[in-house]
């Protein structure tokens, strides 16, 4: 049954919003070593990660204590997108400038990798309906992860301008992608290799630089190729927009 909007869900509800909105001083914390005489990547990464942690529990959280029954003038849902966009936008574009991912005189590059994604992902952030019951319409804006694996990775130029404008692209086509939390089929299978993928990540970012950390880097994309070819087949197949049958509870 639904909590009762009594004073002990109100204040969890907002302590819930509080959480959420906790990304936004872990991101300005960013900005400031970013825009530092030494930008730190381990600083972005593990801050960043921080704030993806954040984002990843605090809807569970919220769904726990019904914060649109307890706090139904206080839009949190609006708040997330906000720090969500600083989070997986706005600080990786300013790490390709302040890592060198791009030189700042290769205008083209920069307006691909670090200006055009703002302006998709300001388009996903304020689609209503980027978002399903069970997925993502349109690339998710993942581009912290992007800008991890250039970093790491340092393919050729046309590789990832190849890779931004594609992603910038699909930023606008309503392709539906797996949400992980939300997309039931293979879920388990999903947020297994999900897990061991983090850990690869963080594995990567610990030793990067070294002949092991690029290979676990490069075998950590199996997963990005599993998550598209998943999303792609389920998309073909109409999984995402087949009607679904609720079942009665049984009381």
């Amino acid at each position: 049954p639904p909590l009762r909007k009594q004073k002990r869900w109100v204040a969890a509800s907002y302590f819930v919003h509080f959480y959420t909105a906790l990304g936004l001083p872990i991101s300005l914390l960013q900005v400031l070593l970013l825009l530092g005489p030494e930008p730190s990547f381990d600083a972005f990464f593990y801050l960043n990660s921080l704030a993806v942690f954040v984002d990843a529990t605090d809807g569970t959280l919220a769904r726990l204590v019904d914060v649109k029954l307890n706090t139904p003038t206080f839009d949190g849902a609006l708040l997330d997108n906000i720090v969500d966009f600083i989070t997986f936008t706005f600080i990786p574009s300013l790490v390709t400038v302040a890592f060198k991912i791009v030189a700042r005189d290769d205008v083209p590059m920069v307006l691909n990798v670090a200006v055009v994604p703002l302006f998709a992902s300001a388009y996903q952030f304020c689609y209503s309906g980027a978002k399903t019951t069970e997925s993502f319409v349109g690339f998710p804006s993942y581009w912290n992860i992007l800008v991890f694996y250039v970093y790491i990775l340092k393919p050729a130029r046309m590789v990832t301008f190849a890779v931004y404008a594609a992603l910038n692209v699909f930023s606008f086509v309503p392709v539906h992608f797996v949400y992980p939390s939300r997309t039931k089929k293979l879920q388990a299978l999903t947020l297994g290799l999900a897990a061991v993928w983090t850990a690869a990540l963080a594995y990567s970012a610990i030793n990067r630089g070294t002949e092991l950390g690029v290979q676990v880097a490069l075998m950590s994309l199996l997963f990005p190729v599993y998550y598209t070819v998943l999303s792609l087949y389920l998309h073909a197949t109409g999984y995402f927009t087949k009607p679904r049958v609720i079942k009665p509870k049984v009381k």
